[in-house]
């Protein structure tokens, strides 16, 4: 769950340490620099001994060094100051997925499918250049300048800009518009600062479009600020339903209750999860769930039922430590077994896909573990969120040559080679939605540029896996032309999980949930 996950920060506290602790550690380290063998990094060694001293507690402990501290705190906070570039490496090509709205990129035209090629005078296509490379060079100090060369497809020469870094705010929304007339989907990628804001303004703008149904996409989110999933779920409950109540050794029982202010309190909700919604948004599927406020549908969730708050230590890293679990309305504790150790409870929900679980409709859960809801439905604990409707992953594409062609990542590299036949002439973007077809044309080129990777063109291809590689490359140029929301709108059209969504929030099976 990376650096995402749910935490409190509290200041830090006074407390006296274990002087012979620590008098032990300074003299092991005091002898490795003095006596080992070779010379030892002991600052590196320290570092890696404190992670695996806290993943000893339990997985989401965890120590931030001072070289992540910041790129941690940006991810979450909803800022940082750079030039404002949403960036792809392909093929060794630094090519810009689009430039942040309002941000300094974007004020001095550069767009997408601009492949940057040099950064204060420094050739950086064709070298190996990695992702932190590339945010070190081009992130700095508010008011800072960076100069940079791009290769704009169609232009001759290269384009010279002089960037201003400024604030670039990080969107956690990555797409919400009305699918029906009265049904709106959102899709969350992470729980940050922002994301109440994002989600409450597009949320308000789609009601008032018409919007009296909602999905709520949170698949693949890995969480975030337990506050934020709070405010979310208060805007889909009634005032005074239980949102979530944590508790620890050294932390009082903390209930949290959803209040007045809620815009959304009425109308069908589906929340849509899989093995990749951990924290925050099991806080908000659970709380939908045990509120009988709505239906959660896809696979089980991560199971990540642990809060953490996070001190700043003396040279500016920082420690995020456990210190009290969440439980849904039902008295749900989420978190999974961490028994037999990290390396196996990051790899858990890989094992499902072994143990047959993401590809069956149903998921065995022990009866001493069943809870109920407002209403009086069994729902279960012991790890994760199980979903009232389970849509295993279809296993039918399998030897249709499908995966064979998206994994190989030619798809999204193609894709950005007609998006640059377009882009002088693209038509707006309903249009392109509406009425784009993949043509025979651009199948034939496609075909080439496997043929020049040395990839083949699979034998075996049934219609249904032809109609999805179609919907995703019509995807992939649509977010290369105007972004993730155009990407979200076509590739949902053939989206199994979403789909089922939809036939939930139909009134003949969303009002059973009052029957």
């Amino acid at each position: 769950m990376g650096g995402k996950l749910e935490f409190n920060e509290r200041p830090i506290p006074g407390f006296s340490s274990n002087p012979k602790q620590a008098q032990k550690i300074n003299q092991l380290i005091n002898y490795i620099n003095r006596d080992y063998v070779e010379e030892v990094n002991t600052d590196s060694l320290l570092d890696e001994t404190i992670n695996e001293f806290l993943h000893k507690l339990d997985p989401h402990s965890s120590y931030i060094s001072t070289a992540q501290i910041q790129s941690v705190e940006e991810s979450m906070q909803g800022n940082f100051e750079g030039i404002g570039v949403e960036f792809n490496i392909l093929k060794d090509t630094l090519i810009v997925v689009s430039a942040i709205a309002g941000g300094p990129s974007e004020m001095l035209g550069i767009q997408s499918g601009d492949r940057i090629v040099e950064v204060e005078g420094e050739s950086i296509a064709g070298v190996g250049i990695t992702n932190d490379e590339v945010i070190q060079m081009l992130r700095g100090e508010k008011g800072s300048k960076v100069s940079i060369k791009i290769f704009r497809p169609g232009d001759r020469g290269l384009l010279d800009f002089k960037i201003t870094r400024n604030e670039i705010p990080i969107h956690s929304l990555d797409a919400a518009y009305l699918i029906d007339t009265n049904i709106a989907y959102i899709k969350l990628n992470r729980f940050a600062e922002t994301t109440y804001d994002e989600f409450h303004d597009a949320l308000k703008d789609l009601k008032a479009q018409g919007a009296e149904k909602l999905v709520l996409d949170l698949r693949g989110n890995p969480g975030g600020y337990l506050h934020v999933a709070n405010a979310i779920a208060d805007d889909l409950l009634s005032d005074g339903e239980l949102i979530v109540f944590t508790e620890g050794r050294n932390r009082e029982k903390k209930y949290t209750y959803a209040t007045e202010k809620g815009i959304f309190e009425e109308g069908q909700v589906v929340v849509l999860i899989d093995e990749g919604s951990a924290s925050a948004s099991e806080i908000i599927a659970g709380a939908i769930q045990d509120n009988d406020r709505g239906w959660i549908a896809g696979r089980r969730s991560f199971g990540k039922g642990l809060v953490q708050e996070q001190w700043e230590l003396s040279d500016g890293s920082a420690v995020r430590l456990t210190v009290a679990r969440y439980y849904t309305p039902s008295g749900r504790c989420i978190q999974k077994s961490y028994e037999n150790g990290y390396d196996e409870y990051m790899m858990e929900s890989y094992h499902r896909f072994e143990s047959g679980e993401l590809t069956s409709d149903t998921t065995v859960i022990a009866d001493s573990l069943t809870y109920y809801t407002k209403g009086g439905r069994t729902v279960y604990g012991g790890g994760g969120i199980l979903p009232d409707y389970t849509i295993p992953i279809d296993t039918s594409l399998a030897g249709t040559g499908y995966y064979q062609i998206v994994n190989r990542g030619e798809l999204t590299v193609y894709a950005l080679n007609e998006a640059d036949r377009l882009r002088k002439n693209k038509p707006d973007q309903e249009s392109f939605i509406a009425s784009f077809e993949i043509t025979a044309e651009m199948w034939s080129r496609f075909k080439a540029h496997l043929n020049e990777q040395e990839v083949d063109w699979p034998n075996q291809m049934d219609s249904n896996a032809m109609a999805l590689i179609e919907n995703r490359l019509k995807s992939l140029i649509a977010r290369q032309l105007y972004g993730d929301e155009a990407f979200y709108r076509i590739y949902n059209q053939r989206d199994e999980v979403l789909n089922k969504g939809l036939e939930i929030v139909e009134e003949s099976i969303a009002d059973s949930i009052d029957e």
